[in-house]
């Protein structure tokens, strides 16, 4: 079987022409390892990359551009604009969390249907990644489908005014759902992204670094929400939502013209494996798998499931459960406790980026992991202002979680990146299962209970990081070696040979790559 039809099976004709399956759902555009090694020996210099970016066009996935090797000066342009989208999701975010209290007043709808707003938005993101989204990043690469993704999200976000019109609240989840679809098409692009677009020993910290804009984002949208959006106005009146999702549907249309002509660099699954290839003589123990044997990969989507659910919910039904803990509590003062956590928490990510730089990822994650175990448990048998406090820091300890979990999941994945960050990305779907099971549960006892949910959501994910430290540690602080995009031939604008970079009597030098060409065919 020839290496372009490697993932693909044949399902019939039609019309004189051949169908197979590989190509029906996307996988024929993953390269085979033996696309990777027939292209090292004429691997694109860093000019050819930057020609490559500025001229707008897709890029094949098989193809190996080179990019790989961008250092962190050359990467810095592309990844503010993409950062730029983490404050805009990070945004919407901010907002879903004050829309589901300020409609369970106006339109009169309880937690659990008030829930429904969450499941809309994050069930998108069981659909977009898995289809649409992961099929346009492979196929046609990263800028089709940032532009792809900003406009499905305005395109949902105009649809908030015939919604509030109309008082529907059936609209305003439809709305939302796409929303959603968009925002997962770009994280399914974006995360990815930023995780590969420089020096692999970076990829944790630059991660955390970009979404702590997304905090950022999530910051400013409750406070505005308090003070502009919904200060002095009639409880019964969605005016002021139908225009600020109209400001944000023209901004984001606007974005989308931007990154048509901004200078992206694409890298491709055969870019991934590449460096993986490159990258093996730091001790990463990197060996070419089948996508079904990347275990720690489908662990880190259980994790990220569990995760993001709680997460979700914690952020969801932290100004119910305020006003439970504390009763008397306005709406308002709950919208300011909830800046103050999501402040906390965008403070986090910045903490856990500054302490990467001197810490494993790994034992970060492990340590911020067991203090949300330790935090939302005393959330659940404090009150007052004390049970607030508690659930306050647990914000602040999620702040690394997702993006930690998503870097360290991806490692070693080669030509599977893509793919496996389409898991990764379709895994916050959990964002959709756990505030309605929340909401149920705070409809017929009381919020404060339901975070025993939570708490069994947290553990699962704690899981992930503490098997990684103790099975994996010597494989992951191998990429923390690793000098793909530092060696000082590349700052210098000449690529180094794959024999310089790993050095002589490397465990993967080309001409031993070349030898073990047959066993990949095989």
């Amino acid at each position: 079987m020839d290496g372009g039809r490697r993932d693909s099976i044949k399902v019939g004709t039609f019309g004189g022409r051949e169908y197979r399956l590989g190509s029906i759902v996307g996988i024929e555009t993953e390269p085979t390892q033996l696309d990777v090694y027939e292209q090292m020996a004429n691997r694109p210099s860093i000019a050819d990359v930057k020609v490559e970016a500025s001229r707008r066009k897709s890029v094949s996935n098989r193809q190996l551009t080179g990019a790989s090797q961008i250092t962190t000066r050359q990467s810095i342009i592309p990844i503010v604009l993409v950062t730029i989208l983490f404050f805009m999701w990070g945004f919407a975010y901010g907002l879903l969390d004050v829309l589901n209290a300020h409609f369970q007043t106006t339109l009169g709808v309880t937690k659990s249907q008030g829930a429904g707003l969450s499941g809309a938005y994050f069930g998108a993101y069981f659909l977009a990644p898995l289809t649409y989204g992961g099929w346009v990043v492979r196929r046609f690469g990263y800028r089709a489908a940032f532009m792809t993704g900003l406009i499905i999200y305005g395109v949902g976000c105009l649809m908030f005014w015939p919604s509030g019109v109309k008082r529907s609240f059936g609209g305003f989840v439809g709305s939302m759902f796409i929303v959603g679809s968009g925002l997962s098409t770009l994280e399914t692009a974006a995360n990815p992204y930023i995780a590969t677009c420089g020096p692999p020993r970076y990829s944790e910290l630059r991660l955390n670094i970009s979404q702590s804009f997304q905090a950022i984002g999530s910051v400013v949208a409750p406070l505005l929400a308090a003070r502009v959006f919904f200060a002095n106005v009639d409880s019964q009146d969605l005016t002021t939502v139908q225009w600020t999702y109209l400001a944000i549907a023209i901004f984001v249309f606007i974005l989308a013209v931007v990154f048509y002509f901004a200078p992206i660099p694409e890298i491709t699954d055969s870019d991934m494996a590449d460096g993986e290839e490159q990258g093996a003589a730091f001790e990463t123990g990197y060996v070419d798998k089948p996508l079904y044997k990347q275990y720690i990969l489908f662990w880190g989507v259980a994790a990220q499931f569990c995760y993001v659910g709680a997460q979700v919910a914690v952020a969801n039904f932290f100004i119910n459960y305020c006003e439970y803990v504390r009763p008397g509590m306005t709406q308002a003062a709950g919208s300011n406790q909830l800046a103050i956590a999501q402040a906390l928490f965008a403070i986090g990510r910045f903490a856990a980026a500054g302490a990467m730089k001197f810490i494993q990822p790994r034992l970060v994650l492990w340590l911020f992991m067991s203090m949300i175990v330790i935090f939302i448990s005393a959330a659940i048998g404090a009150g007052g202002n004390a049970g607030i406090a508690v659930l306050s820091v647990t914000l602040f300890f999620e702040s690394c979680i997702f993006p930690t979990i998503f870097t360290l999941s991806l490692r070693g994945l080669g030509r599977h990146t893509k793919r496996g960050a389409s898991f990764l990305v379709a895994s916050v779907c959990g964002g959709a299962v756990f505030p309605p099971i929340l909401g149920v549960v705070a409809d017929a006892r009381n919020t404060q209970i339901g975070m025993i949910i939570l708490l069994a959501g947290f553990v699962v994910a704690w899981s992930f990081p503490l098997y990684l430290n103790l099975f994996k540690a010597k494989e992951l602080d191998g990429y923390l070696k690793s000098k793909v995009g530092i060696d000082p031939a590349v700052e210098n604008g000449r690529l180094p040979s794959v024999v310089e970079v790993l050095g002589h009597g490397g465990a993967r030098d080309v001409e031993k790559g070349g030898a073990d060409i047959k066993s990949v065919q095989a």
